[in-house]
């Protein structure tokens, strides 16, 4: 005799066939082709198309790649200065920029404690808030760059900043350090600098526009035969490889560096003794034509208590 499970089970699998034969009578009847029906919708033979959507609200949140990579290059040893290859990606580039855009006013100078505003600088400039999610990788990133250059729990990064060049305007020659340290604003008795600059270029789309450090040179000098110092490797809008020297000897003395979005340039700005380094004074010549978009990151070394 059946077990009564057995029963059940082969009772209900009966009424679905049923119930299956009474909904489509011609199921049974059907060529089994039918059922491979992809083959009648023809496939591209290449990657469907996304759209490229130009808000924020259609793109979905931003989210940190953690996998970004980037690229170094030793320019000078003494005084620091690195060329970082990538070190923002698109992404991080887009968002920003779009959380910069209505934040943007003449830029300012800080001398004597206040800030003011002169015709040495004639740029634009945005603030960026620190809880921003692309600001918080970057910052990150930035961050592990230095490793223990930073101390943790009690250096930090520093608010960033934003700034955009048009044709004409420039930043005449200047430091990135203060003369005197800066008190904390925590209400303690702690003074900090700025330790270090990360000059990231976000939009390259013009000519001129160079950062001219007058007193770097290059652990190398460059060829009598002017060969580049870096070459390839980087693609510009029109799809051409664009063949041009990262950066070249500049004609009045030291280096200086061309935008190229998504890359970087890393100095540090103080000697051992916390005293500002001189032969990082910079300018940003100026463009002659089109937009340049950079975020200043400038870290903080905070000093011991008095």
């Amino acid at each position: 005799m059946m077990p009564w499970s057995r029963v059940a089970k082969l009772v209900a699998f009966s009424a679905g066939v049923l119930l299956l034969a009474l909904l489509y009578p011609g199921l049974f009847d059907l060529s089994p082709s039918l059922f491979s029906f992809v083959p009648q919708f023809p496939l591209p033979d290449h990657p469907l198309a996304i759209p490229l959507f130009t808000s924020r609200k259609d793109r979905g949140p931003y989210v940190c790649a953690a996998s970004h990579t980037y690229k170094t290059e030793l320019v000078s040893l003494d005084p620091l200065v690195i060329y970082v290859h990538s070190l923002i990606s698109p992404a991080e580039i887009t968002s920003l920029l779009e959380t910069a855009e209505p934040r943007f006013a003449p830029s300012e100078v800080v001398k004597d404690g206040q800030k003011h505003l002169t015709t040495d600088r004639t740029s634009s400039s945005a603030g960026l808030p620190r809880d921003d999610p692309a600001v918080v990788c970057v910052l990150d990133r930035a961050r592990n760059f230095m490793g223990t250059m930073m101390r943790d729990g009690w250096d930090d990064m520093g608010p960033p900043q934003l700034v955009r060049y048009s044709a004409g305007q420039r930043f005449n020659i200047h430091h990135d350090w203060y003369d005197v340290p800066r008190w904390a604003t925590d209400g303690s008795s702690r003074r900090w600098n700025r330790v270090a600059s990360f000059f990231a270029i976000l939009d390259g789309n013009c000519t001129g526009g160079e950062t001219h450090f007058p007193y770097v040179q290059g652990i190398v000098p460059q060829s009598p035969r002017q060969e580049p110092a870096w070459v390839g490797g980087w693609v510009n809008a029109k799809g051409e490889e664009d063949v041009r020297p990262l950066w070249r000897a500049h004609e009045l003395g030291g280096l200086a560096f061309r935008p190229v979005a998504g890359n970087a340039i890393f100095w540090v700005n103080l000697h051992p003794n916390g005293t500002g380094d001189g032969r990082t004074m910079h300018a940003g010549l100026p463009l002659a034509e089109g937009t340049k978009t950079a975020m200043n990151i400038w870290p903080r070394q905070f000093y011991p208590y008095d």
